[in-house]
């Protein structure tokens, strides 16, 4: 019955649902899986079987599946108010949750703008960027820039801000063009030089742009630390730095794109913190709900607030979504940020990290594997000369041993839960390097 129940659920889904980021003829071989319950950092099929969520359900789950400290506050928001518009009312959670993030920057960026998913985070900042200009008299700085290999959404303007081909190349036709630097990847280090080295000349590249165009340029938005979608490539904290002072001096705001790279993951709450600056704009999402409900936001300066303060109405900022700062959403982000103040997360993460690098060190060294790299709570190595198809058969045999996890080309990565116990350490390491072997030899 078991069995009936699971093959039911999955002709069900593949007649009825389009599946995000998938061409759906793969799933004539590539297994499509029904989960049942959430428990910790396992899913569970209709069958009982179990997979560690090693890639935290498309990064946005911090503190395991039906974790009961958000179980009880989201129950206990239910009984009170569900949603309510956040245009002329407001309600407790979204002013609670805005004054602690404020506070988290040590109320630099004191302002925040809610939506619902990453892009629209980005859609919010770079059309503020671009407003508040505007309104102060600099209607010509119009142009953004991102960096190669950058992803930061799918919405049109997100997407043309993306250098990822593969998602970009069919909308060309309806994107705004924007100019690209390079990226501050430290795999691109040449002999004897350092990550350090790399960040230096990617700055360089960005103060060439801005030198000939900054009276045009608007914003440049950079996901800090490790630009993930294209394979978790991570860059020395300096690059963020340099361009924060080009930014200063040129006149061209700074968006950071911390949707998935906030929140822990990278070892400090927000990653633009291990260089000690902050941004003009701070995206936020993911993880900011503890992967419950859909929720983002832009974190912004009092400047750039004060530029749309006006009693002309066309110098306001006029966008929204029905379900900005839901109240269900906005007390899910309140108990996860509890959760990080009640138990020392980033301290406790810091031994998780070592712990699971240690076990990974057979794959660090494996003679397939080149560019073995980690940052806070993100592992990553890339498979030497690796088949066309390996992501994809990478994932249909790691889901044979218990483990989600989906490649990003020949790039392995691991972005879990922070609550893995040393046992399920053990089991994530061991898995990942059985998977590897069996899908490299064949």
């Amino acid at each position: 019955m078991e069995l009936n129940q699971q093959s039911d659920w999955v002709a069900r889904s593949l007649r009825s649902v389009w599946h995000p980021c998938t061409q759906m003829q793969h799933h004539e071989t590539v297994p499509l899986i029904p989960v049942s319950r959430g428990q910790g950092v396992w899913l569970y099929d209709h069958q009982g079987k179990r997979y560690l969520d090693a890639i935290s359900s498309w990064w946005v789950n911090l503190f395991g599946h039906a974790n009961p400290r958000i179980n009880a506050a989201l129950k206990q928001q239910l009984d009170t108010l569900e949603h309510a518009m956040l245009a002329g009312f407001t309600h407790e959670p979204v002013i609670e949750l805005s004054e602690k993030l404020s506070a988290l920057t040590g109320h630099v960026l004191g302002h925040s703008f809610y939506a619902s998913d990453g892009a629209s985070a980005v859609e919010i900042a770079l059309k503020m960027s671009f407003h508040s200009w505007r309104n102060r008299g600099h209607s010509a700085k119009q142009e953004f820039v991102c960096l190669k290999g950058s992803y930061h959404g799918e919405t049109i303007g997100a997407l043309a801000v993306t250098d990822v081909a593969l998602f970009k190349d069919a909308y060309g036709p309806l994107l705004r063009a924007s100019q690209t630097v390079m990226s501050p990847d430290a795999r691109q280090a040449t002999e004897g030089e350092t990550a350090a080295d790399v960040a230096r000349r990617a700055a360089a590249d960005v103060e060439r742009l801005f030198m000939e165009k900054s009276d045009r340029i608007a914003a440049i938005i950079i996901e800090p630390l490790v630009q993930c979608a294209t394979g978790m490539a991570m860059h020395d904290p300096l690059y963020l730095q340099l361009v924060r002072e080009l930014c200063d001096r040129y006149s061209v705001h700074l968006i950071l794109d911390e949707i998935a790279v906030g929140c822990g993951r990278t070892g400090t709450f927000f990653a633009c913190q291990q260089a000690g600056i902050w941004p003009d704009f701070l995206c936020l999402s993911k993880g900011i709900s503890g992967g419950y409900l859909p929720l983002s936001l832009v974190l912004t300066r009092d400047e750039i607030y004060q530029a749309f303060y006006s009693s002309d109405v066309t110098r306001g900022f006029l966008h929204s979504h029905s379900y900005t700062g839901n109240p269900l959403a906005c007390r899910a982000a309140l108990a996860t940020l509890q959760i990080f103040e009640e138990d020392d997360v980033l301290r406790t993460n810091c031994i998780k990290a070592e712990r699971l690098t240690a076990a990974l060190q057979p794959l660090a060294q494996h003679d397939k594997v080149r560019n073995f790299r980690q940052r806070g709570m993100i592992w990553a190595f890339d498979a030497i000369d690796a088949a066309p198809d390996f992501s994809r058969r990478f994932f249909a045999t790691a889901v044979e041993h218990e483990l989600l996890m989906r490649p990003i080309g020949a790039s392995v990565y691991m972005m879990p839960p922070y609550v893995l116990s040393d046992e399920e350490i053990d089991t994530l390491a061991n898995n990942t390097l059985t998977v590897f072997n069996q899908v490299m030899a064949g």
